[in-house]
Order: C-alpha cells, then structure tokens, then sequence
C-alpha cells in the first residue's frame, strides 16, 4: 500500500483550476506531490490563484479562455512550453452554464456551454495526445478526468437545458475516447460531482444555509466538501485507479445512485 496515491513527479493540467471545484481538484494534487498547471479566464486571477497555491507544490498559471477550439489548440502549445512533451494527467474542468425557463430559453445558451464543456475538452485532448502517451506506461498509465455532473445523469429540475445536455454528452465522450485510448495506455473517465460549495451553486446557499429542496434530493443531507472531489481525483490520477476506465463516477452524496 506504500505510495498508492502518491503523485510526486507527475505533471498536470487542470482547466478552471483557479476557482471553485478546480481549485480543490488542484490543491489536492499538488498536495500529493504532483506539478500542476491551471487556467482561468482572468489572468490576474490564474496568476494569483497559482501563486497562493505555491505553498503546496509547484504551480504554473497558464490564463486561458477556452471559448473557442483554437484557444484549446493555444492552450496545448503553451503548456508543453511551459511543463515539457510529458503530461500524466489531464482535468478537463472548465466549465459554463445557462439557466432559464422552457418557454424563452435562448439559441444563443447553446453554443458557447457546448463549446467549453464538450468540444474544447475533446480538443485539448487531442492536441495533448503526444504528451499524455509520452507520460503513460501500461502498468501506469496516464489519465484523463472529464468533470461531468449529476444534472448529466438524472433530471434535476435546473432549468439549464444546454448545462444538461453538455454534460450527459461529455459522459459518453469519455467512455468513447477510453475505448480507443486504452491500448495507447491512456485512461479516461468522468467525474460526477453533484452539489458543492462553489459560484455555481451560491443560489443555492444563504452563507451556510443550503436550500432545503436542494438538501431534499441528496441521501446523505449535506453538500460535498472540498477534500471529498480532491480525494476522488488524486484517486483515479494514482496508481489506486490505474486499472479503471470508461466509467462515470458519481461524487455526490447518493443523488443520482439512490434516486
């Protein structure tokens, strides 16, 4: 069991990585020993987010908006630049929502959500294919983390149609892509967090206090915690989760698996 989740001397890159349940995912990589680069769309904010997370390990800010395929293909460029040709894992975590009633929900909702949380995750993994193979072995493989959610799995009742439909579709873009990387000794799977304490779900909180519909569609009562994404991540990046694939992991209290 000695060294199982340990990271020390791998390299990553996590997208959005400077806020929310990005920064958590990357604090908790550095904290078991990897190098992490991150990315936010604010340079001041990457630059600062990295440099506060410093403490923990080496972090290198790499600001980025990934609202266009060629942002992505920049993006790759940069961090090779930057970290080298090896990458071990790869968190495709940058995200984007829309919310709004059936009735007047926009055309426009539609094709910058897709475009973040589905086609410029497939692109930086395409453009980073040389780095991830360079950093996969078969008996250590690299890995990449697709951050789904649980609206991807079961209807919640958000009223974010584009915000669903992405995430459900970068469910299956990561069993496909697992189904042909393996063999190139490449994983990848899909988290699924539900509700956690991020900007995306401060409408549903007043400071501590969480909407009690919200708490009534989770088993465990409660939000998730900053460790317990961490956890899950460092787990499917170390040589504890090196033999699983093509899965969908829910993190999320029980919502989808007991609803």
């Amino acid at each position: 069991m000695t060294g199982l989740f340990d990271l020390s001397g791998k390299i990553a890159l996590v997208t959005g990585g400077a806020q929310g349940l990005g920064r958590m995912i990357a604090e908790g990589l550095l904290n078991a020993g990897a190098t992490v680069a991150i990315t936010s769309r604010k340079e001041d904010v990457c630059k600062a987010a990295a440099e506060q997370m410093s403490r923990l390990g080496t972090c290198v800010p790499l600001p980025c908006d990934l609202s266009s395929p060629e942002a992505a293909v920049d993006l790759a460029a940069r961090l090779r630049e930057a970290c080298g040709d090896t990458l071990h894992i790869l968190v495709n975590n940058a995200g984007k929502t829309w919310g709004g009633p059936v009735d007047d929900y926009p055309d426009k909702a539609w094709p910058g959500v897709m475009m973040v949380n589905v086609q410029a995750p497939f692109t930086l993994i395409r453009e980073l294919l040389g780095p991830l193979e360079a950093g996969g072995s078969k008996d250590d493989p690299s890995r990449i983390i697709n951050i789904g959610s649980v609206a991807g799995l079961k209807a919640a009742r958000l009223s974010a149609y584009s915000y669903s439909a992405s995430k459900a579709a970068i469910h299956m873009l990561s069993r496909d892509l697992a189904g042909d990387l393996a063999d190139r000794n490449i994983t990848v799977n899909a988290l699924v967090p539900g509700f956690f304490p991020t900007k995306m779900t401060a409408h549903l909180r007043d400071e501590d206090e969480v909407d009690p519909e919200v708490l009534a569609q989770i088993p465990m009562a409660r939000l998730g915690r900053p460790d317990e994404i961490a956890g899950s991540v460092v787990f499917l990046s170390s040589r504890a989760g090196s033999y699983i694939t093509g899965v969908a992991l829910p993190v999320d209290g029980g919502a989808a698996g007991c609803g």
